[in-house]
């Protein structure tokens, strides 16, 4: 199984650790020390925050500035419609920002938002 990791720089990590937990990702750390902690999406996906120091030291050069760029759209799938609404919901009771109603394209619906930090997530469901 090829297994996704997807990296993040965030300002403050107890703050996006309870954003993301909101969403219902599960921690796989018991506590948040040090500069990284790591999410479980799902069986072959996780999300691992680093300060943004650490996230720089890690990658060699600066975090993209989300007030005026976007390097990444993280997409994940959705069980139905209904989940897809309820977790852009959830991320703006969290202090996300929604991106607006869904959208449909054929057999695809789906829904956007930004978390915390700026970065841009969608949600989406295919119907078969």
């Amino acid at each position: 199984m090829t297994m996704t990791f997807i990296n993040l720089p965030v300002r403050d990590l107890t703050t996006a650790a309870e954003f993301y937990r909101e969403l219902g990702f599960t921690s796989d750390q018991a506590d948040l020390s040090g500069d990284t902690t790591v999410f479980t999406i799902s069986d072959s996906t996780r999300l691992v925050l680093h300060l943004r120091s650490g996230f720089e030291s890690y990658t060699g050069v600066a975090a993209t500035d989300t007030e005026t760029s976007r390097e990444v759209v993280v997409g994940l799938s959705a069980q139905s419609r209904e989940q897809v609404d309820e977790l852009v919901d959830r991320a703006a009771v969290a202090g996300g920002q929604s991106l607006g109603p869904g959208m449909a394209n054929g057999p695809m619906y789906m829904r956007g938002f930004r978390d915390l930090d700026g970065h841009q997530w969608s949600f989406l469901h295919l119907s078969s």
